[in-house]
This record gives C-alpha cells, structure tokens and sequence, in this order.
C-alpha cells in the first residue's frame, strides 16, 4: 500500500527561485510543477487538483492574495512573503490560506508545510460527499447507534475518512466508544484484512514502554529471556489504535514522534531497523491541542499525529439517542443472560433522558445490564435503579443551570419520550401533550429533533 506521490505547483516571478525550489522540491520526492505567473497556473487548479499551491505574495498582474481568493477554497495555499508583507500574509490567513512562510526560509520547513498541506488535502478530497457511501453509512448504523444529527456526522466522517490512508486523533469523553470508532476506521478501510492492535497507553508502566511499543531483544534487560514483538510490528500493514495518548510520558515521546517520522522501529537491544507500514489512530480524553499549548504534550507529535480529527459528542449532548441504545442494550443483556426484555414505560424514558450520564454510553451499557438483571428478582423501575447510585444524579436536580434551562431540558425529554414511544407520530404527540402543531415543530426544531429520527 504506497501512498501517492505529493504533489504541488509552485508559482513565482523570479526563474532562478522556480529553478531552485523545483530541485529541492523533486529531491524531497515532491511532484513539482512550476509557473511564472498565476494567471498561467490558474487553469490547472481546478476544484479537484490534488496537490497544493506555493505562490510568491508579490507578483505582476494577478498576486497570491488574488489568486488566493480565485482557486477553490480547499485546496491549501501556502503563500511566500519578503520582509514587510507579514501583515498582509496575516491577511490572507484570515481569508483562508493554509500558512504562509518568511524570505529568507529553510528549505527543509518549506517542505514540511507542503506535508501536512497536501495530508490535509487528501483528507479534503475524501470526506467529500459521495452517494456510494450511503450503504456503508447504513451499515455502521448497526455499529455506531443513533438517529441524532451528531451521530449521522460522525458516521459520515467515518466512512469518509477510512479512505485515507493518514493518521487520526479521536477526541472524546471517557465512555464515549473512541475504540468502537476506531476499529470502524480500520473495518472500513483497504486494511480491513491486516490486523488491528489496540493498546491503553495509560495502562502501561513507564519503564515497561519501550518494550511493549517497540518489542525487545533477549537479554537487552533483566528479565528479558526472550525476544518480544512490539505491538507497532503486530500491527505493521495494518491499524494500530493508541488510547490515552495524552498519558505518555514526555521523555517518551520523542521517540514515538522519531519512530512516526522514520516509519521504521527497532527493538530495545537491537540495531536492526524495521520498515513499518502502518496507520496510528491515536485516542484522547484531553484536548491535545491545549495540552501542546500548555506544554504538556509535544507540539511537533501532535501535529504528526493528527492529520485528521474525529470528535465524538457525549451522551448528554444526542440524549434523542438514549432510548435507542438503551434498547439496544437491554436486548443484548436479555440474549446474553437468556432473560426476557421488560418493555420501558414512559417514566422510564423521561428518566433515561433527564439523567446526566457522565460515564456516556459505557455508564448506560452498564445500567442497562444492571436493570435486566435486578428486574428479574425485584420490580424496580429505570428512575429507581437511577437513584440508588449515590454516584448518579439527575441532572435537572443538581443545581447547576439556570431555571430556564433546566426546564428546557425536562421539555426537550418529555418531547422526545412520546415521540419515542409514538413512534414518530406527531399527531399523537400533539394530543398526549395538548400542544398546537406549530408549537411542536418550533420546539422540536428547537431542540434538534426530527421526527424521521423516531419512527
């Protein structure tokens, strides 16, 4: 699996600049195609040019801010400027341009633009809307379950991303299912027959690292009497998944960010390079761009690490979901435990909607297997079963929030319990709660409900 060539046009007045960059371009194996003017260049950028545009700011007839505003905006321009157009290039950032780089400059960051420009790039072109996508999207459905607007994105965003062959960061919550989305990514990719290896890095020691990452030699430490694989070359060809990346040690990780760059690994007592070809998929519960920022985090791996982000919304935030999964799970619970599934009242869904979930969809997996099980030897109901973890609490009862909003969100869950248990039905909604149409559909619109998304 090669990835293609990069690929980028550059534009520039001066022959000598078009002459030395496109050398030094061509010998970091970047495709180069140059032009005197933009004018010239302009009908080779069409919205589906691949590559990315380096142009000069200042230049006769068409200049880079201009030709900047003419070219689709997704495709990444990096512009050029001498001393005294800072605050003009300043400018073009905010008009869209991808970076922008200093006279006189470094080859070599030149280059390392281009990189993540054109990685950008790719990930541009695939996560454009494509029909054929539908009947994949229809499948994860099964996977990642949910009828909200933020869980169909997130679908979309898997099954476009799968395509490329880049690195991702997922974001999200503790529970969430950043390894469920994962895992997708890789199920939906070309690496779907290689393996997928999956490790919590906060769940190994600091000294044990190396070894369990990188694998070791026998005898390269006490207690090694055996060569060991590490878990980049079980996953070589394939998807490795690294969660809780935000818990590695700094000291370690350069040597991550070197092993990322080189794409080759050599076991700890060993001076044997291994080519790798592999995808990381990388996991965090923490913002890694604040954390970078504050210094808790490299900046150059994180930016080596994300190619691409996938944000995963916590429960509370697509609670019309709630009662779909716990359904879900209850049936799962009940075929697992060869249980009969109680049917959920309507006081069961208020009290699903209305509770905070902070552990997102691992606490409701939970509490839907603890309900399946208590319901067979005590008759308790969804909101007692609730109530009986100190731990949990019903988010309208906590004091956080202004009136107004906590009634809001009591609205927004009676709604959405009877369009559940309707079905989708908005006459009968309109009935049950003595609402005229139009009020129904201003609060539904509101609160982001669609009825297709209940029937």
């Amino acid at each position: 699996m090669t990835d293609p060539q990069m690929q980028a046009v550059i534009i520039d007045d001066d022959p000598e600049v078009l002459e030395s960059l496109e050398q030094w371009l061509t010998l970091a194996d970047i495709e180069v195609r140059t032009f005197d003017s933009a004018q010239n260049a302009l009908p080779e950028l069409t919205p589906d040019f691949p590559g990315v545009i380096v142009s000069d700011i200042k230049m006769p007839g068409m200049d880079g801010m201009s030709l900047l505003q003419a070219v689709d905006p997704g495709i990444p321009v990096i512009l050029i400027t001498g001393h005294g157009g800072i605050a003009q290039a300043v400018e073009a950032m905010k008009l869209g341009a991808y970076d922008f780089i200093e006279k006189p400059y470094k080859p070599d960051r030149l280059v390392e633009l281009i990189r993540r420009a054109w990685q950008q790039r790719r990930v541009t072109l695939a996560t454009a809307p494509q029909v054929a996508d539908s009947d994949h999207e229809e499948d994860l459905a099964g996977t990642l379950i949910g009828h909200s607007k933020a869980m169909y994105r997130l679908r979309e965003q898997i099954i476009a991303l799968a395509k490329v062959n880049a690195d991702i960061i997922i974001m999200g919550e503790t529970g969430t299912g950043k390894e469920l989305v994962a895992r997708s990514l890789h199920d939906y990719s070309i690496r779907r027959d290689q393996p997928f290896m999956a490790i919590n890095v906060a769940a190994i020691p600091e000294n044990l690292l190396e070894s369990e990452l990188f694998g070791h030699e026998a005898g390269a430490f006490t207690g090694a009497n055996k060569r060991q694989i590490g878990i980049f070359e079980a996953a070589n060809n394939g998807t490795l998944f690294l969660d809780e990346i935000e818990s590695m040690p700094m000291a370690f990780q350069i040597k991550l960010l070197r092993v990322l760059q080189e794409r080759e690994v050599s076991r700890v007592g060993s001076r044997e390079t291994i080519p790798l070809n592999v995808r990381v998929i990388s996991a965090s519960k923490e913002d890694l761009r604040e954390a970078a920022t504050d210094g808790r985090f490299r900046e150059d791996l994180y930016y080596r690490l994300m190619v691409a982000e996938i944000h995963i919304p916590p429960l509370r935030e697509r609670t019309a979901d709630i009662p779909m999964l716990f359904s879900h799970f209850l049936r799962e619970a009940g075929q697992t435990n060869q249980l009969p599934v109680p049917d959920l009242s309507y006081d069961d869904l208020i009290a699903l909607e209305i509770h905070d979930w902070p552990g997102n969809v691992r606490e409701l997996r939970h509490t839907a297997e603890r309900y399946l099980l208590t319901r067979s030897f005590n008759d308790i109901s969804v909101q007692e079963l609730l109530q009986l973890g100190s731990s949990n609490r019903m988010s309208v009862h906590s004091g956080e929030g202004s009136l107004s909003e906590r009634l809001e969100q009591v609205e927004k869950a009676l709604i959405s319990a009877e369009l559940t248990h309707h079905k989708g039905n908005i006459k009968a909604v309109m009935e049950v709660l003595d609402l005229p149409r139009r009020t129904l559909n201003q609060k539904m619109q509101k609160y982001g409900l669609k009825r297709e998304a209940f029937v």
